[in-house]
């Protein structure tokens, strides 16, 4: 899965209705670029792509009194809702995906309603022992990682990683049930966009050939 996909789509939707410039500036206000590959190019190649697919839909708006070529704003179609939304339900629930793509779906969980975020969840979990099972079937951790020479040390990251990721979701999932943050449908959402001319303190101030666009 592509972390570039998700996070276009979900900034797009959080706007209704968003130019490009605006969605590379919600991006680099989450810290995007620090942790994922969203780029300016990837972004802007991003919404022209998922516009051909049906997944936004553009509307060229007049250029500005300042003069510069229209600009080409975008808005989620009914497709790229449904495609919005598989993507940050298969990113909670596989364990394999990378950390730019769960920390994307980590972002947007709370377009989700509180009963399902908390299953999705919990499949998590119930995934990542399985995995773990998988390779406690072959690698003993209780005989140290030296029983397959250095080559142990691989197989005995794997299962600290997946024993940390499952106590983080439990973790979430509980603070979830005691009624942290405010998922879809209990009122007004939080709120991560920037507003047309507000000024971002995390933007990297480099150019782009299509920020006027």
């Amino acid at each position: 899965m592509s972390a570039i996909r998700l996070l276009v789509l979900g900034a797009v939707r959080q706007h209704g209705r968003a130019h490009g410039y605006q969605v590379r500036n919600d991006l680099e206000y989450w810290g995007a670029h620090e942790w994922s590959h969203a780029k300016p190019g990837s972004i802007y190649h991003a919404l022209k792509q998922m516009a051909k697919q049906g997944l936004l839909r553009a509307h060229e708006i007049a250029p500005s009194t300042a003069g510069g070529p229209p600009r080409t704003e975008y808005e989620i179609t009914e497709a790229g809702t449904a495609e919005y939304f598989r993507l940050v339900r298969e990113a909670l629930t596989s364990y394999d995906q990378r950390m730019d793509v769960k920390s994307a779906a980590i972002g947007f969980i709370v377009d989700l309603p509180r009963a399902e975020a908390v299953a999705l969840l919990a499949e998590r979990i119930r995934r990542i022992e399985e995995w773990r099972a998988s390779v406690t079937e072959h690698y003993v951790p209780e005989d140290g990682p030296g029983q397959y020479g250095h080559i142990g040390e691989i197989m005995n990251l794997w299962l600290h990683t997946a024993d940390g990721e499952a106590e983080w979701t439990r973790g979430l999932i509980e603070r979830i049930e005691a009624g942290a943050y405010t998922f879809a449908g209990e009122g007004a959402p939080f709120v991560g966009v920037l507003t047309e001319g507000e000024k971002n303190p995390y933007a990297t101030g480099e150019p782009h050939p299509e920020d006027d666009r």
